[in-house]
């Protein structure tokens, strides 16, 4: 399995964003994904009833149980996924809130693979020129921007589900940029 990279530059993530604005469906997977701490996995098994009421108002914040750790885990609805999540129900909600968000053509009735996902990120990212992207990217690239913007290594751990700090900084990329950092800096 190839290490991936989260997104570092925010002008590529706002190129990916107007890439997928296209698909609705995969404009909010990606918006949900760089702005909460959930794996690809359970980003998938979202349905309506964990991001809007019965009155198809978003809601405060996505509660799920994680599929890998199995802890419950609970990340406020910004402003922006807020909208994106309402643009995407306006044109895609028939009723019923029990129906998966990320449904494909082929099953209606369940949601879209993790392969699905990977080429839709991929395929996304290829064309604004970035490597290295993969599912994992999506939520590297959220605790990379919210370390970058002042986030406690603490809480980015904590939201991450890892076991030190050592391991955050590795997954998001931070050890990695003060490496490369280092050896430009010395140059002889």
């Amino acid at each position: 399995m190839e290490f991936v990279e989260p997104i570092r530059d925010r002008k590529k993530i706002e190129s990916m964003k107007k890439i997928l604005q296209g698909n609705d469906r995969d404009y909010l997977l990606f918006v949900l994904g760089i702005n909460t701490a959930y794996r690809i996995s359970d980003l998938l098994e979202l349905k309506y009833k964990d991001v809007i009421d019965e009155k198809k108002k978003v809601l405060s914040h996505v509660k799920l149980k994680e599929s890998k750790t199995d802890k419950n885990n609970k990340v406020a609805i910004t402003k922006g996924v807020a909208k994106a999540i309402t643009n995407f129900v306006e044109k895609n909600y028939k009723g019923n809130l029990e129906e998966y968000l990320f449904i494909g053509k082929k099953n209606p009735n369940k949601p879209i693979r993790r392969e699905t996902a990977w080429r839709i990120i991929s395929s996304a990212a290829e064309e604004v020129g970035l490597k290295n992207i993969g599912t994992h990217t999506l939520r590297k690239t959220f605790a990379y921007h919210q370390y970058k913007a002042g986030t406690d290594i603490a809480i980015l751990m904590d939201m991450l589900n890892h076991s030190s700090e050592t391991i955050t900084l590795k997954y998001i990329g931070i050890t990695q940029d003060e490496k490369d950092r280092a050896v430009r800096a010395l140059d002889l």
